[in-house]
């Protein structure tokens, strides 16, 4: 098991490497974590995280990486159509707690308001090419860090 900064750290690299939010920190941990424990592969979580990218394919809505420390706690620790009524109420306390604990870092956990962009609403569905003054002016990649370490802590806690 990494140490929470290193896989903030991992998540940063991906997000730099051209994944988008959600796919920068899923694959920190399916990567790490393997099929064995998170039944998913690289491959998959590419492919599960490819809509959740600007706040859910650019409308600026949930983060994409809050959307992925969602995504971990519930390939970990989710339940299952036959779980009772109390462990739906056990894994959305734990959403809850984790969505706070970013919102406690970085004030909200909505794409628009991370951005402070003032327009509701979707964006062009073009992203913006990833150029140096790309990453100088969108937080995203310290988003992502902070999403995987988050998450890092609760799995570090409960293993």
């Amino acid at each position: 098991m990494k140490s929470i900064e290193e896989y903030g750290t991992i998540a940063e690299e991906n997000f730099t490497k051209g994944m988008n939010c959600h796919q920068a920190v899923l694959c920190t941990f399916v990567d790490d974590l393997g099929e064995e424990v998170c039944s998913i592969n690289h491959q998959t979580a590419m492919k599960w995280g490819a809509s959740f990218g600007g706040g859910m394919g650019r409308l600026r809505e949930v983060c994409g990486a809050v959307s992925a420390m969602f995504s971990v706690a519930g390939l970990l620790w989710g339940y299952d159509e036959n779980s009772a009524p109390e462990a739906k109420a056990e894994h959305y306390a734990l959403i809850q707690e984790l969505a706070s604990e970013f919102t406690k870092i970085n004030g909200n956990i909505v794409c628009r308001k991370l951005l402070g962009l003032d327009n509701p609403g979707a964006d062009s569905p073009t992203p913006e090419k990833r150029t140096v003054g790309y990453y100088k002016k969108r937080p995203c990649k310290l988003l992502v860090g902070d999403a995987a370490r988050i998450i890092a802590s609760k799995i570090i806690e409960r293993l």
